[in-house]
């Protein structure tokens, strides 16, 4: 059964309420202690289509602890609990929550455990945290998580807050015999503190979840739907919107036997790569036809995302007593996301059609130019003359279907951050030139600057057909679900737009700190104190960053995407750590909770304008050439936006005994960032 029921909708209209329910067994505190321990283990089965292995002896535990321990509040009024209460945007589930009084108890069972690990605290705590931030009825709600180690030795604890937020405490480790103990100190604690909860009232809050897109992939490919993990509210509305047009542009190619291009646009952290993802599980990706392929030149993307699935996979199939490898687990997925490089290399030497109709490109606009693939395939490939730019191509590919194909682009607006990338105009010039019996579906807002296709698609619109659809653009940042206000903060901090951004500025949620400081080792801290459980966080820069190397920050050094980007608290590879920086190149498409941008020479402030900088030798060279300046400025887009909760900017000091660190490189880039609002440490 579905972890969650939804009501069908038309693909045309606002989403309708969506009727869930979260958990598998639910009851009041009173009625649940007075059940039979058969009663309830036949409830929980019935709802469960995983029950086996260890899953019914843990939940036999769990209600024979708690209706034990619980029996002194069975009178509260109200009080009432849940079991295996679900978190789509994860694909995990939350063993016990608790509502009495004022306060949600989140409950994380460890049967048998004697030890309370840091693993452990930090799982009760991420569920809390899921509460807090993505359930309507839980934000003003008093939160406290509960590691309960059934077996391990007495501890003490404390009630405290977890950081600024004082409606959500700290984890607490208990063992079985202190639950009651741990409840009741926890609801003398909070009294006064929190108006009391109704539980019926409270269990029917909205979910409006904002995953991380590897958070994404994982549920989408666990078979969730995009409505599932992604906000139902009135601003979240046109992200399941824009997946249910794509896929009606889909399934009319299908059916009239027609080829089409579909431009998906949107600002940074809108969810364009979720919208894709989400199409390519819907289409079926491991059907014996009509397949659908997720395309990246992102390469650090793909390799995450690959390795994420897998490792998802093999972990989930020896839950159940399989015995997956983690080899095979890798070809199990590695269908579902491919690197577009890989796949053009492969319809270069094979000439038939491609098995899939269709095709999605992530990042469509950092395609090659014709001159830069000539080069490439010339120098790496032994092709010399090739005479296609790489839209065109691709396109191609398709194109030999027969009957139908649809190529999808997902397009980022000013990301272009490399030599060669050819834009979008450059997709809609090879309809034009060599495809006008493809149709085209556009959003109105692919004709704004920031696309640079405006002068193509009037071209286009005399010689194809040209549709405009506004369901297929995405208005909304996801990506900084505490302010949706941060994209248009940083295009007008870099667009030198000083008004706009102190007006911006002042309306981006106060839980969104922007913050700014001259000290690396200040940053780090701050980062480490404002993450909670397993929130990731890490330091950025950009690739052309080359003084920074003087406070340990080394943008050249080879970092491995997967461990930074996966890899636990525990690991010296991972963000965590704060040693291994992220560039432009290995975060753009990915997601920190908490980051700190480091800021060097290469993109200096002045009153006239932003300054272009490379450090070649021994020294700092400006960069003359518009469209490399253009990459220059889109880096710092790239890296000013990859927080989703927070960040913290950089900007060195100088040092004045060195001349590639003089003061007047950075000076005026702090003080222009603070006369914005940014807040000093």
């Amino acid at each position: 059964m579905p972890d969650e029921q939804v009501s069908s909708r038309n693909p045309q209209d606002l989403p309708t309420p969506v009727v869930v329910q979260r958990f598998y067994y639910a009851d009041t505190l009173k009625a649940f202690i007075s059940r039979g321990l058969d009663e309830i283990l036949g409830s929980l089965s019935r709802r469960s289509v995983e029950v086996g292995g260890d899953q019914l002896p843990a939940w036999q535990v769990q209600v024979d602890t708690l209706r034990s321990g619980l029996a002194p509040l069975q009178d509260e009024p109200g009080a009432k609990l849940y079991f295996e209460w679900s978190i789509p945007r994860v694909g995990k589930r939350i063993d016990v929550v608790l509502v009495v009084r004022n306060v949600v108890f989140v409950m994380e069972f460890k049967a048998g455990s004697a030890a309370f690990t840091a693993a452990d605290q930090d799982q009760v705590w991420d569920y809390a945290l899921d509460l807090k931030c993505f359930h309507e009825t839980s934000h003003n709600a008093l939160v406290c998580p509960v590691l309960v180690a059934t077996e391990a030795a007495s501890s003490p604890y404390i009630f405290d807050f977890a950081g600024v937020d004082r409606l959500l405490y700290l984890p607490v480790c208990t063992n079985a015999a202190g639950i009651a103990a741990v409840v009741a100190e926890a609801l003398r604690h909070s009294k006064g503190l929190a108006p009391p909860i109704d539980a019926e009232e409270w269990e029917r809050g909205r979910y409006n979840p904002t995953p991380t897109i590897i958070e994404a992939a994982l549920a989408l490919w666990r078979g969730h739907k995009v409505e599932e993990i992604s906000r139902s509210d009135a601003k979240g509305v046109n992200l399941h919107v824009t997946t249910r047009a794509v896929a009606d542009v889909i399934e009319r190619c299908r059916t009239e036997r027609k080829k089409a291009i579909c431009f998906v646009t949107g600002v940074p952290g809108a969810g364009k790569t979720l919208v894709g993802l989400s199409i390519a599980t819907q289409q079926g990706v491991t059907r014996d036809e009509h397949q659908c392929v997720f395309l990246s030149g992102n390469g650090p993307l793909v390799k995450v995302l690959r390795e994420a699935l897998a490792q998802d996979h093999r972990r989930r199939d020896r839950e159940h007593g399989g015995e997956t490898g983690i080899g095979e687990a890798r070809r199990r997925v590695y269908p579902f996301i491919q690197n577009v490089h890989h796949f053009r290399d492969d319809c270069v030497k094979d000439q038939r059609p491609p098995v899939e109709h269709v095709a999605i490109f992530d990042e469509a606009q950092r395609a090659w130019n014709k001159d830069q693939l000539q080069k490439f395939m010339a120098r790496k490939k032994n092709t010399p003359n090739f005479e296609h730019s790489e839209p065109e191509f691709l396109i191609s590919c398709l194109d030999r279907h027969s009957d139908w194909a649809v190529v999808v682009c997902l397009v980022g607006g000013g990301q272009e951050i490399n030599t060669g990338e050819a834009g979008i105009g450059a997709w809609v010039a090879a309809v034009v030139e060599k495809f006008p019996q493809w149709q085209v579906f556009i959003s109105p807002r692919l004709t704004d600057s920031e696309y640079a296709a405006a002068a193509a698609l009037d071209v286009a619109k005399s010689v194809v057909k040209v549709y405009e659809r506004p369901e297929l653009h995405l208005k909304v940042s996801m990506r900084a679900f505490r302010s949706e206000r941060v994209s248009h903060f940083v295009k007008a901090l870099l667009d030198h737009d000083e008004a706009t951004a102190k007006s911006l500025r002042q309306e981006i949620n106060p839980n969104y700190p922007l913050m700014l400081t001259r000290s690396v080792d200040k940053a780090r801290v701050w980062l480490r104190k404002r993450a909670s459980g397993t929130q990731r966080y890490g330091l950025v820069v950009s690739s052309n960053a080359q003084r920074l190397r003087p406070y340990a920050v080394h943008a050249k050094a080879p970092v491995n995407p997967v461990h930074w980007w996966l890899a636990s608290k525990s690991d010296v590879r991972s963000s965590y750590y704060l040693e291994d920086v992220g560039t432009e190149f290995m975060v753009q498409g990915l997601e920190l909770d908490w980051a700190g941008i480091v800021w060097d020479g290469d993109f200096r402030y002045s009153p006239k304008g932003w300054g272009h900088w490379n450090f070649k030798g021994k020294k700092w060279q400006r960069v003359k050439q518009p469209p490399n300046q253009a990459y220059l400025k889109n880096a710092y887009r790239v890296l000013l936006t990859r927080a989703r909760q927070g960040m913290v900017v950089v900007v060195p000091e100088g040092d004045a005994s060195d001349p590639t660190r003089k003061s007047e490189f950075y000076d005026p880039t702090f003080e222009y960032l603070k006369g914005l609002g940014l807040q000093e440490l």
